[in-house]
């Protein structure tokens, strides 16, 4: 069996979910290959793409979620929407070549850009493989009604209503989750992992900024050291350097142990009794899997609001915001008991902590 993965590098969760499902489908001895979609049409355009996308979000994201927010009104069959099946027939002529090389028997998409691109092939060219599509938030994003997919992976069931309003057929979903690496199906006890990571065993909050610069997390930090609580701080700048030189420079009165990238934040997380993080879909993925309270803060106007209006209303996660700022959500959580408990009730009910198997074997059931 052979499994072709199409990816798009807008942010790294495109890659690392369809990395997820690779290393599961490796074990079982089954060949597979991730291409970035953009980079092997055109590296010009892949770099455009990757860039604008991370731009946009940083320098204007009111802009960026304006844009979202229309897409998301458009109807099928839009002009617009022509205009862009058009494009993807160009791309889709060179995209082939690749396909007829490597002779998939599926072929994952963890993105809408190369699902689109497919479906152009599917309908004008022919396709023997069976098509998947990952959608990688807890919202159905707008054009995934235009591909014409055999498969839709939806990050929990309760998105089955929106996606069939949005045009998917029903017997077509897949609520496996967001696929994660598999070490986050394990849970570690909270000692047990202070230990690993060397840093003393009492109440710890992980901050996660992901690597786009978007938000102001040194802000946050300062208003959670101000409580009256015995507490260390866990922070991951992940590639943004100007963050971490900025958190390093502040002077805080609880420990604080900063940090660029790392390949353990599974080991954080369970050493953490909560964590404040913007809604990235698999950021939350991660954190529900891991029945780790979450602290919302600085979405992306776009998916990551409609991540964020999922997860309050499934009474999953808190919003920090000017009215309500991180060191009142930080005190609530180390000081109620009873809250936590039934957040992490949820959270475990809630959670798909083996979706990369899940996918992985359905997947294998194919053949």
């Amino acid at each position: 069996m052979k499994v072709l993965f199409l990816s798009v590098t807008a942010g790294q969760g495109h890659n690392q979910t369809g990395k997820s499902v690779m290393e599961c489908l490796r074990e079982k001895n089954v060949d597979c290959t991730m291409l970035d979609t953009f980079e092997y049409i055109n590296p010009i355009l892949k770099a455009s793409i990757s860039q604008g996308y991370l731009l946009s979000i940083k320098l204007a994201p009111a802009l960026y979620g304006k844009i979202y927010r229309a897409a998301e009104k458009l109807e099928k069959n839009n002009l617009k929407m022509s205009v862009g099946r058009k494009t993807n027939s160009i791309w889709a002529k060179k995209l082939v070549c690749i396909i007829d090389k490597y002779d998939p028997d599926v072929i994952v998409c963890t993105h809408i850009f190369p699902a689109q691109i497919l479906t152009q092939i599917r309908r004008h060219v022919g396709l023997r493989a069976k098509l998947i599509g990952i959608v990688t938030d807890f919202t159905i994003h707008p054009f995934w009604e235009e591909a014409d997919l055999d498969f839709y992976i939806i990050a929990n069931e309760l998105l089955s209503r929106q996606a069939v309003k949005k045009g998917l057929k029903e017997d077509r979903l897949r609520s496996f989750g967001i696929p994660l690496n598999k070490k986050f199906a394990k849970r570690m006890p909270a000692g047990e992992a202070r230990a690993a990571l060397s840093i003393q065993d009492k109440a710890t909050i992980l901050v996660m900024s992901g690597s786009m610069g978007h938000g102001d997390v040194a802000k946050a930090v300062k208003q959670i050291d101000r409580l009256n609580l015995d507490f260390q701080i866990l922070s991951v700048c992940g590639n943004n350097r100007s963050l971490k030189a900025k958190i390093d420079e502040l002077n805080l009165t609880r420990s604080i142990y900063n940090y660029g990238f790392v390949n353990n934040v599974d080991v954080m997380m369970d050493a953490s009794n909560c964590i404040l993080t913007k809604p990235g879909g698999l950021t939350v993925s991660e954190s529900l899997a891991k029945g780790l309270p979450m602290l919302l803060i600085d979405p992306i106007p776009g998916q990551e609001d409609r991540n964020v209006e999922f997860l309050l209303n499934n009474g999953l996660a808190m919003k920090i915001s000017k009215t309500f700022p991180a060191d009142e959500a930080v005190y609530q959580l180390l000081t109620n008991t009873e809250k936590v408990d039934t957040m992490i009730s949820r959270m475990n009910y809630m959670a798909r902590p083996n979706s990369s198997m899940d996918l992985c074997d359905f997947i294998l059931s194919l053949e």
